[in-house]
């Protein structure tokens, strides 16, 4: 799975004495950068290589191939023209694997993410009229807050949803009913071993709001150090979404394949929660040094916070920690080794340190005390809450 480091992201090709300016004009995060358009790259002044190279990259990192990122670029071909060569000519020119040559050849995954592609264009009156026109930095600020407002509007999802939704008010001191949600129960080892029970009612918003955090990472930019270096004091999870609304994501384990596989799904839609007024924060409840180093900014480029209580968790379960053993959970699950799958053919590293059967999930929590107006549960290891489902909840909570 490509990183989302900009550094990895541009290697060492003709893109890298750019990353002060990308830095400057704003074009500092992937999901950004990979939206970039030929208006914004000629805002830019790019040159014809540096605008090929940067369809190359985008490219290859829908794919998991950045590691031909430089070799492909240095070449002088632009996309389609190595899209056009031979399997003989990927492998001997380029020491191209054969399954990579396969999936680099396979164009039925756009480059340009389809949740994306499939938003119509938004006004940018937000941005109008709260950045000065008289500013210096207004032209290239407003060049990278609209495009990412050009990726939104209502999007044709599943009619039940729509349906659950109807009574959904967004509005000052309206307490959200929430929507819980969770992956099918199915039975595992043919019906010898019962899936574990999940709440059906959304966590009280009580039980969340004093939590105590620790912020681990900030937000990936250009050029920042990939720790937080000094221990930051605790604070409450209220100040998470005191003014905006927030997406919380709570991480079963750092090193896992599913958990890694889900975070970058979600980050990778970075671009349409920048322009909804979504903060998103991804949640451990173990802080492993190394597990956090090699997690950030490589699958989550977001904020990491440590719940050392694990309330977070134990909201998730009903006010206990929801649990499963590997054997019943995973090995005689379904469910859990077809998630599994997914993620590994996502091309996805992995390893087993840490704790790994207390279960995940995922919240959208209102602005202030507006309450919990979303909850996924992983009742499957691997389960994953849907990202169209995720992004129509937050479209109704879109600070205008």
């Amino acid at each position: 799975m490509a990183s989302f480091s900009v550094e990895d992201f541009v290697g060492n090709g003709v893109l890298k004495d750019l990353l002060p300016t990308l830095l400057e004009e704003g074009w500092d995060d992937i999901p950004t950068l990979k939206i970039m358009n030929s208006e914004d790259t000629d805002a830019m002044n790019m040159t014809r290589q540096q605008k090929d190279a940067l369809e190359i990259r985008s490219y290859l990192h829908d794919r998991a191939l950045l590691q031909y990122g430089d070799k492909l670029e240095a070449s002088g071909k632009c996309l389609p023209e190595l899209l056009s060569l031979s399997t003989g000519d990927l492998s001997s020119h380029f020491g191209m694997k054969r399954g990579h040559i396969a999936r680099f050849m396979d164009r039925t995954g756009a480059c340009e993410d389809p949740l994306l592609k499939s938003y119509a264009p938004l006004t940018a009156r937000k941005m109008n009229s709260t950045v000065s026109r008289n500013n210096s930095n207004f032209k290239s600020y407003a060049s990278v807050s609209s495009k990412k407002m050009e990726t939104i509007s209502s999007m044709n999802y599943d009619k039940s949803l729509e349906q659950s939704l109807a009574d959904f008010k967004i509005k000052d001191g309206y307490i959200f009913k929430g929507i819980v949600a969770a992956g099918p129960a199915e039975l595992r080892a043919c019906g010898c071993v019962q899936p574990p029970p999940v709440v059906e009612s959304v966590a009280p918003y009580s039980s969340i709001e004093n939590i105590s955090v620790q912020k681990l990472t900030p937000e990936y930019k250009i050029g920042l150090e990939h720790l937080v270096k000094t221990k930051t004091p605790p604070m409450k999870a209220v100040e998470l979404w005191r003014d905006k609304p927030a997406v919380i994501l709570c991480i079963r384990r750092p090193g896992c394949i599913m958990c890694r596989a889900e975070a970058h799904q979600l980050y990778a839609k970075k671009p349409i929660f920048d322009a909804l007024g979504i903060r998103l924060f991804a949640v451990l409840h173990e802080h492993i040094e190394s597990e956090v180093k090699d997690f950030w900014p490589r699958y989550w480029g977001g904020v990491v916070l440590f719940d050392r209580s694990m309330e977070f968790f134990k909201a998730l379960g009903g006010g206990q920690l929801l649990k499963d053993k590997f054997i019943s959970g995973f090995i005689f699950n379904p469910r859990a080794i077809a998630n599994y799958k997914r993620a590994k053919a996502m091309g996805i590293d992995q390893n087993f340190k840490g704790e790994g059967e207390i279960k995940g999930g995922l919240f959208i929590v209102g602005r202030d005390k507006s309450g919990i107006a979303y909850q996924f549960i992983e009742r499957n290891f691997g389960d994953w809450a849907p990202v169209a489902e995720v992004i129509d909840i937050c479209s109704k909570l879109r600070v205008s």
